[in-house]
């Protein structure tokens, strides 16, 4: 052989190798694990503060004999990002899948006091690695940001679409709602102290959510995943076994001493004191033929005001649920404009507060029919808009009679 040649097999001997080398690490570049790893949905019950009312959940990859005990999150976002604020209003908001050890999230929400549980999964050798290689490359940098929806896109809802990705047709949910609650009654039952932000909720959030929901679409919500992971199957073989086979408690909160009953500012209780203003400042002016033109600038501006947000929701941003919303009519945007021109006596204006009583009108319907649920602090403010509306459209024919402010 000579020697060119025999620099020839050498170099393909070296190149074999490094191809081996590299096929071998692409093959092992996750750990593999043993035969007593474990994978499991972790569900945080509600916390006490509006942000995490609805609650928590993530993943768990647990194998004491590699010593890894892993929690890959869905639910963490970056305040750093660029334009924040703008992107959640918008709906355009990156969410990233987190990993972090056990026991500092454990920690975390013991400190926090609140139940967590654990759902073990019935999966097999190959598909624990499959799911722990998935949430892997999942957790990669280039691939751990997601588009974040609250309803359809979440921490809870991506459990599920993992466990499908991983499982396919393997895994059956069952897809009934016993209760058959809309997405608005699921959001009520999370939102019973935080009387502020159901009202905010009830204005910012469209009809879209006041359709019955299926087990699967309430699983936006982390204790309906623990529901939906509960009645699941899993086909092995030719038989179905329940997808959970075994539920722990890994923290129960400790019950704290009873706080005395404290005064709450009510959505409700502001409206109805509002109302009685309004209907009084109404009365007084019928009796003495005025025009509180202040107060009806201060409606019409806040309404108008309300109205902008509304319709920017509906049009300026990506969010599923912000469409649609029907609270446009009581709180009508064109009356950001009218208002500047109460002080002006224009003719339009008595037709105009004949168009708002209409619109009234199509809102009580609408509540009625069930098109949109509205949140109930809004029957006083609607009985007082509509009093002064009336008033002033029948009032603001006697031009000679009325007195202007």
């Amino acid at each position: 052989m000579s020697k060119k040649t025999e620099i020839a097999v050498f170099d393909s001997y070296w190149v074999a190798v490094i191809v081996l080398l590299f096929t071998f690490s692409s093959f092992s570049q996750y750990k593999v694990l043993s035969n007593h790893a474990e994978i499991s949905i972790i569900t945080i019950a509600q916390g006490k503060n509006l942000f995490d009312t609805f609650g928590h959940s993530a993943i768990r990859v647990n194998d004491k004999n590699n010593n890894f005990d892993r929690v890959y999150n869905y639910g963490v976002y970056d305040f750093n990002t660029p334009n924040f604020y703008i992107k959640f209003m918008r709906g355009q908001l990156l969410y990233n899948l987190e990993t972090t050890t056990m026991y500092a999230f454990l920690r975390h929400y013991t400190r926090e006091n609140r139940e967590i549980k654990e759902q073990v999964l019935e999966l097999t050798q190959i598909e624990k690695q499959n799911y722990f290689e998935f949430l892997e490359n999942n957790a990669a940098p280039e691939n751990k940001k997601y588009l974040y929806d609250f309803f359809y896109d979440n921490c809870a809802t991506k459990l599920l679409d993992v466990t499908i990705k991983v499982l396919q047709e393997k895994v059956v949910y069952k897809d009934e709602l016993n209760n058959n609650f809309t997405f608005r009654d699921l959001i009520h039952q999370k939102l019973d102290t935080h009387y502020w932000g159901k009202f905010v909720i009830d204005i910012a959030l469209g009809s879209v959510i006041d359709k019955k929901t299926s087990l699967k679409e309430a699983s936006f919500l982390p204790s309906y995943v623990f529901k939906n992971f509960e009645s699941a199957k899993v086909l092995k073989g030719d038989r179905k076994l329940s997808l959970v086979k075994q539920t722990n408690y890994l923290f129960k909160p400790f019950v704290k001493k009873t706080e005395a009953l404290k005064f709450k500012f009510t959505p409700m209780l502001f409206f109805v004191l509002l109302a009685i203003a309004i209907i009084f400042v109404t009365i007084k002016d019928s009796k003495n033929k005025k025009h509180t033109k202040w107060l009806d600038f201060i409606l019409l501006f806040m309404t108008g005001f309300i109205g902008v947000i509304i319709f920017l929701l509906w049009f300026a941003t990506d969010h599923s649920t912000t469409i649609n919303n029907f609270n446009i009519f009581w709180a009508f945007t064109p009356n950001l404009i009218v208002a500047f021109y109460i002080f002006k006596n224009k003719k339009f204006i008595k037709i105009y507060y004949l168009l708002l009583l209409l619109l009234l009108v199509i809102t009580v319907l609408f509540w009625l029919l069930k098109v949109q649920v509205f949140n109930l602090a809004l029957i006083p403010i609607l009985i007082a808009l509509a009093v002064r509306y009336i008033f002033l459209w029948k009032t603001l024919n006697i031009k000679s009679e009325i007195k202007l402010n």
